[in-house]
């Protein structure tokens, strides 16, 4: 399998930052029991949501306002 790079996730998430955080979010949600949306037999579960990131099956969403 190719090798995913940091560049390739910053094409669909620009911002290093909110990428860092969407990863981080996405290692929690793996290791808390979601199922992968890519197939990548061993590897860590930070490897599979880059991988996940750069696949475009993970985007980053704005917060709803509040309507309060």
């Amino acid at each position: 399998m190719a090798r995913i790079t940091i560049e390739d996730c910053l094409k669909k998430i620009p911002n290093r930052f909110a990428l860092v955080n969407m990863v981080a979010r996405r290692v929690r949600q793996i290791r808390e029991g979601s199922d992968y949306l890519v197939s990548s037999p061993k590897n860590e579960d930070v490897v599979i949501s880059l991988r996940e990131v750069a696949a475009g099956r993970i985007i980053k969403k704005r917060p709803q306002p509040d309507e309060s």
